[in-house]
C-alpha cells in the first residue's frame, strides 16, 4: 500500500508537470498536495516496515521526535493547501 501511494503521487506529480495544459494554480497545488502527502506517508511508514521487519518495537527518542515534528509539519502543510485550493475554487466560481 506504502507503494502505490508514492507512485500514485509520483504519477499524478509527473502528469501535471509534463502536460503543459495543466499549467493552471489549481493543478500547482494539486501537485504540491500529492508532493507533500509522499512527504506525510514517508515519515513514518519506512520505519515502520523496518521495525516489523526486524521484529523490533524501541524508538529513539531523538527520531520519535523527529518524526512527530515532520508529521505535524505535513500535516498542517496538508491542510493549509485544501484551505487554499478550495478557496481557488470559490473565487472561479465566484
Amino acid at each position: 500500500m506504502y507503494l502505490v501511494a508514492v507512485l500514485g503521487n509520483l504519477l499524478i506529480i509527473l502528469t501535471i508537470i509534463f502536460d503543459f495544459k495543466l499549467h493552471t494554480p489549481m493543478y500547482f497545488f494539486l501537485s504540491t498536495f500529492s508532493l507533500a502527502d509522499n512527504c506525510f506517508i514517508s515519515t513514518t511508514v519506512p520505519k515502520m516496515i523496518t521495525n516489523i521487519l526486524i521484529h523490533s518495537r524501541v524508538i529513539s527518542y531523538a527520531v520519535c521526535l523527529t518524526q512527530m515534528s515532520l508529521l505535524l509539519v505535513f500535516a498542517c502543510m496538508d491542510d493549509m493547501l485544501l484551505a487554499v485550493m478550495a478557496f481557488d475554487r470559490f473565487v472561479a466560481i465566484c
